[in-house]
C-alpha cells in the first residue's frame, strides 16, 4: 500500500480515538482514582517520549550533548527554577558540550 494511505488511516483512526473520548461518561471520570490514573499515565509518556529523544539516534544509543542537557535541566528543575529557565539552562548546556566537541 502506499505510504499516504497509511497515514490517512492513522490520522482517521486517532481522531476517532479522540472522539471516542466524548462518549465517557462523566461520572466516571468525576472519580478521583481515574484522575489520579490518567494523570500518571501522562507524565509516564511524556517522561520516555523525552529520553528516547535523549538517547536515541535512529536505532542506535548515542550518549551526546542531548543528554548533558537533559542532566541540566533536571538539576534546574530539582531547584524550582521556572519553566523558561530551565528550557534556557538545558538549551545553554547543549550548545556548551557541543562547543567543546562532545557531539
Amino acid at each position: 500500500m502506499n505510504l499516504w494511505i497509511w497515514l490517512l488511516i492513522a490520522c482517521a483512526l486517532s481522531y476517532a480515538w479522540k472522539i471516542s473520548g466524548y462518549l465517557v461518561p462523566a461520572k466516571l471520570l468525576e472519580n478521583p482514582k481515574m484522575s489520579r490514573v490518567a494523570g500518571t499515565m501522562t507524565i509516564g509518556l511524556l517522561a520516555s517520549l523525552t529520553m528516547v529523544n535523549a538517547v536515541a539516534t535512529g536505532q542506535s544509543l548515542a550518549a551526546d550533548a542531548r543528554l548533558g542537557a537533559l542532566a541540566a535541566a533536571a538539576i534546574a528543575l530539582a531547584l524550582r527554577a521556572p519553566f523558561l529557565v530551565v528550557v534556557l539552562v538545558g538549551a545553554g548546556a547543549a550548545a556548551a558540550l557541543r562547543f567543546i566537541g562532545w557531539n
